[in-house]
């Protein structure tokens, strides 16, 4: 037998290494876990944040060395005139009983409490240092972490902020909390500076309209920082469009697939439609929900400072979480190979993008998509699977950090699964 060249495209190349250098004093491979503005708007009595050093020691019992928060920069150093002690209320009573969003995930806040945002990031950074994590900073302001307060002051504030200053204000917001918290000893402990969540899906202009030259002007100012800005949904059939200048390709890879299918379905995720709930989600109702008009809404502030919709609410709360889940089952046959090579295809062309750039690559949310609070499609063994090809890919690729899923965090279901989630983990550090 004879070997035969058939071109480039048939050599092997490795590409398990990192797409990037990152800091030698940080771990060589990061496992995230997704505390969003959790870690301030679940921190009443009883509730998974109450006690944050319980919190992160329970983080790292599960073999996580990363956390990904809303450090809230605006709130606490963006010159607005704010008051970093905030009346957390969630999303405000139902008269139909209960509370807006108490099945919705993420949402799921019965409010009821302040809390002082400042001092409680320092003792999350005090607990960090304990347990032996990092924090990924980040912020979810123009996105949705305002509304979970009583008042609408940090919302106003913020919204005050016109589009075309929005990226300079938050740079200057980080910049002061930065040396804040290098100040109070917690330099070593920053992973990862994002100047915004998800600016595709945020109240910002795109990020190359002024954002990419305030993540370089943040870098200046901090150069030994990882500073970025992250995607919900990188453009990862032309990632050229993603501007140059970021520390980090922290990208989110999202697959919704047959979620997508059943959300137009029952048209659950828009507002204003003609007729909701339409009949094939009426279909879906628990026996108790209530009427739309019966549940009411949440005050009108509310809903722009979030991205989550009217219907999102009254749908998420009164659905039947096990016929959701049993669509979803019963169709995702048609799917299966569309999400996997979906789920691959993403992660990969995010590893490609940052080992051209040379910067470090973290997918810090993914993967199937927004499911209600008590659904377990994705905590169930489809989801499992699919979030463990999109790890697998990673680590293949040389992507530094991962999230397990969107939905490891303690104020999630899925935390429960507490076996998965070390073996999974130390299958990430052993890469």
């Amino acid at each position: 037998m004879t070997e035969r060249y058939l071109g480039a495209g048939t050599v092997a190349r490795d590409d398990t290494a990192l797409t990037g250098p990152v800091p030698s004093h940080l771990p060589p491979r990061l496992t995230i876990t997704l505390w969003d503005f959790s870690w301030y708007t679940r921190a009443g009595e009883g509730e998974p944040y109450a006690d944050v050093d319980a919190a992160m020691a329970d983080a790292a019992s599960l073999g996580y060395n990363a956390v990904r928060i809303c450090a809230a920069p605006l709130l606490l150093a963006g010159g607005l005139g704010l008051d970093s002690t905030v009346a957390i209320e969630g999303m405000g009573s139902s008269p139909a009983g209960g509370f807006f969003g108490q099945r919705t995930r993420w949402y799921d806040a019965p409010g009821g409490y302040e809390i002082d945002v400042r001092a409680r990031l320092h003792e999350l950074f005090d607990a960090a240092e304990r347990h032996g994590l990092v924090v990924i900073l980040a912020s979810w302001e123009y996105q949705q972490s305002p509304a979970f307060a009583a008042s609408s002051a940090w919302f106003d504030a913020i919204d005050a902020v016109p589009l075309a200053d929005r990226y300079r204000v938050l740079a200057d917001a980080w910049d002061r909390l930065l040396r804040e918290l290098t100040e109070a000893g917690h330099r070593d402990r920053i992973a990862l500076v994002e100047l915004h969540n998800e600016v595709d899906f945020s109240i910002l202009p795109a990020l190359e309209d002024g954002g990419a030259a305030e993540v370089a002007r943040l870098r200046a100012a901090h150069p030994d920082l990882l500073v970025t800005a992250s995607y919900g949904k990188p453009p990862h059939l032309a990632m050229h469009r993603v501007p140059d200048g970021l520390a980090a390709a922290q990208f989110h890879v999202y697959s919704y697939g047959v979620l997508d299918e059943l959300q137009k379905l029952v048209d659950i995720r828009s507002e204003g439609s003609a007729v909701f709930p339409n009949e094939a989600f009426e279909r879906m109702l628990r026996s108790d929900a209530p009427s739309v008009a019966a549940y009411g809404r949440a005050a009108e502030w509310k809903y722009r400072a979030t991205v989550v919709t009217d219907q999102m609410f009254y749908g998420y709360d009164h659905l039947d979480p096990a016929l959701w889940d049993a669509w979803l089952v019963e169709h995702y046959p048609p799917f299966e190979q569309v999400m996997r090579r979906e789920i691959e295809s993403r992660t990969i062309a995010i590893a490609a993008w940052a080992r051209w750039k040379g910067v470090p690559a973290v997918v810090g949310e993914g993967w199937v998509g927004y499911t209600p609070l008590h659904g377990t499609f994705e905590e169930g063994p489809i989801g499992r699977a699919l979030a463990e090809h999109g790890i697998d890919t990673a680590l293949e690729h040389g992507v530094w950090g991962v999230v397990l899923c969107s939905n490891a965090a303690p104020h999630h279901p899925m935390w429960q699964l507490r076996d998965w989630q070390r073996e999974v983990n130390e299958r990430i550090l052993a890469a």
